[in-house]
């Protein structure tokens, strides 16, 4: 399985971004699929994420309902619709697939990596 993520850039706070992951080799509607992200300096953190079964979805705490995650089927595509951007946002954001253990919220539950988009958020 191959995660292909795009999307970053570079945008002013209080600016919206949308990044895409597409998946080749299997389909998203039935891949645990989730976004992370990590800033310099600091540890890969939980972003949001479809559960293992893909009939719920969990957010971190700290995004304050600013970020969406959702996916097109048909495009074997999930996306992050990032609203409200604040400069504290600012890192590279790694797509994540293939969970196969745990609550599908930590780094260690995830098998598949994408190659991680930049977005920094000016202010």
């Amino acid at each position: 399985v191959q995660l292909q993520a795009s999307g970053g850039g570079l945008v002013q706070a209080g600016g919206s971004l949308r990044l895409s992951c597409s998946a080749s080799g299997r389909t998203a509607s039935n891949y645990a699929m989730g976004w992370f992200r990590q800033a310099p300096g600091k540890e890969r953190e939980f972003v949001a994420a479809f559960t293992r079964r893909g009939h719920s979805i969990n957010y971190s705490d700290s995004l304050e309902g600013r970020f969406t995650i959702y996916r097109d089927n048909a495009q074997n595509t999930v996306y992050l619709q990032m609203n409200r951007l604040k400069p504290e946002d600012t890192a590279v954001y790694y797509c994540a697939g293939d969970c196969s253990s745990g609550a599908c919220l930590d780094v260690a539950d995830f098998n598949s990596w994408g190659q991680g988009t930049q977005v920094t958020v000016s202010s």
